[in-house]
């Protein structure tokens, strides 16, 4: 594979959310995300088209509300995602994260590979690793 013409690689995790309004306010008050856009249906608010929420550092991700149509994107079904993001510091995140009623499925702990971080589950299901493992 020739990969001479990428300069940069970035992923965007998609995620579809039952209700991502709530989503929104969830992600941004426990996990530290900020809202860069959200394109709500002309004819109902409620239904986001599409979204991005971004976390100090770069980290994004982008989501659209379950069921806005027939494609296999407006047809996925919510919590079913599984993220890792790395943060420099896991200590303060999960702090926040239990202050804003996160459900915390892995406390905050040193690995022994050298990470340290913990994991929690939003609203809808979708599990969230965060630490400062940044791979090999």
């Amino acid at each position: 594979m020739d990969t001479t013409a990428d300069t940069q690689t970035t992923i965007w995790p998609c995620l579809a959310f039952d209700d991502a309004r709530a989503m929104i306010q969830f992600l941004t008050t426990a996990f530290d995300f900020d809202v860069t856009a959200v394109y709500a249906r002309d004819n109902d608010d409620s239904v986001i088209e599409h979204g991005e929420l971004r976390r100090p550092g770069g980290a994004g991700i982008m989501f659209g509300s379950t069921g806005r149509d027939d494609s296999p994107f407006g047809t996925r079904p919510p919590g079913v995602a599984n993220l890792y993001l790395v943060v420099d510091n896991p200590d303060a995140l999960y702090d926040r994260a239990k202050a804003a009623g996160a459900t915390i499925i892995r406390e905050l702990r040193d690995e022994d590979y050298g990470s340290r971080g913990f994991s929690a589950a939003d609203p809808e299901g979708n599990l969230w690793s965060f630490g400062t493992y940044r791979g090999e």
